[in-house]
């Protein structure tokens, strides 16, 4: 096996052997804490702009399939594993992971200490980084992650969302007329929202309110997606024209952070962000905590939401963090975790149903 090594912005380095596809990739280092799902965090297009580190020791044993994918294709930048695997285990398997990592130019590092990467992130945080086949000096690598862009200020949905728009399931006659706005939608997300009755049009995440209109939706639904939402400023117009004109909103992640950029609120990047499936979030409206899958690196300031307009549903046990909001007069509310899962814990996905009573209520 060829050899592979990765540099952090700070100086530290890790050696290991080459996985995935050859070459050299930047970008923020984060990690994930997930136990299993690895295809569908590699194909999350949230992770736009990043280095995924699972801290899980063994990943690829049950190999790659057709159907576990979350989107077109893998997003993420590079992958870094204790210990890959290259024969899987596992009757769904139609190919392993080292040759799908290859197939879509994915470079990734193994026998390198998650153990120590995670501890150091969750020290110092999120930091920028290169993996590389290629060049191997050291200093060389260093110097190039210092020298590649910030995660703070990108704007990657351009990247990432659909040209056209297209209607998920043609052939689906739903109770519900919802248009998604795709700012890095996962597959599943779509899944449940036909599974509680929805019609879905996906559109690009450029479609203005106008445009949306001529869709004659019971609801719009905000996705999931990478990179800064202080750096999608030309996204709120669209949201705002919705809220004025009393549209059922439901956003989720991404989705869910513009909707409070669109209410007046802001967003901070948080030190290494929440990414796995065994984050507890507590319902404030009812005292339930449920166990919830996440991805993502920034989070709603509660401090620069108006009182007058904007409740948090939801928050983090852990960091107290905003995991939800809800308009009070409106029919809009959000929440900053997974509730499809994909991988992860399936507490949340009522909110599915939530979302479906809202719009009930708002044909009423």
């Amino acid at each position: 096996m060829s050899k592979a090594v990765l540099a952090l912005e700070d100086g530290m380095v890790f050696e290991g052997r080459a996985v995935g596809a050859s070459g050299e990739a930047t970008g923020e280092l984060v990690f994930n804490t997930s136990m299993m799902g690895y295809q569908e965090i590699l194909t999350d297009p949230s992770y736009t702009g990043q280095v995924i580190t699972m801290t899980y020791p063994l990943i690829g044993n049950y190999g790659v399939n057709e159907e576990d994918v979350e989107s077109r294709k893998p997003f993420c930048r590079g992958f870094v594993m204790r210990e890959c695997c290259f024969e899987p285990s596992n009757y769904r398997a139609t190919q392993n992971l080292p040759d799908y990592l290859k197939d879509n130019n994915i470079v990734a590092i193994d026998g390198v200490d998650t153990r120590k990467i995670t501890k150091h992130l969750r020290e110092l945080g999120s930091m920028k980084c290169v993996i590389s086949t290629e060049d191997l000096d050291h200093d060389s690598l260093v110097a190039k992650a210092k020298a590649s862009a910030d995660m703070a200020g990108s704007d990657f949905v351009k990247e990432v969302t659909v040209d056209e728009p297209y209607e998920w399931n043609p052939d689906f006659d739903g109770k519900y007329n919802v248009v998604a706005m795709d700012y890095g939608v996962k597959y599943n997300i779509l899944r449940l929202l036909e599974k509680v009755g929805c019609k879905v049009t996906v559109v690009p995440a450029t479609t203005t309110f106008e445009e949306i209109q001529q869709y004659n939706p019971d609801g719009v639904f905000l996705s999931n997606g990478p990179g800064d939402p202080a750096a999608l400023d030309y996204l709120y117009p669209t949201i705002q024209g919705l809220v004025e004109n009393d549209t059922p909103l439901f956003g989720i992640c991404l989705g869910h952070q513009v909707m409070a950029h669109a209410l007046g609120g802001t967003t901070y990047k948080l030190k290494f962000g929440h990414r796995g499936g065994n984050q507890p979030v507590m319902d404030k409206a009812t005292g339930k905590v449920e166990i919830s899958a996440q991805n993502h690196g920034f989070a709603v300031d509660s401090k620069s939401l108006s009182d007058d307009i904007v409740d948090v549903s939801h928050h983090n046990l852990n960091d107290d963090s905003v995991e939800g909001l809800a308009h009070k007069t409106k029919p809009v509310f959000g929440v900053q975790y997974h509730p499809e899962s994909s991988p992860g814990p399936h507490d949340s996905v009522y909110l599915f149903e939530r979302f479906t009573d809202m719009m009930d209520e708002a044909k009423a």
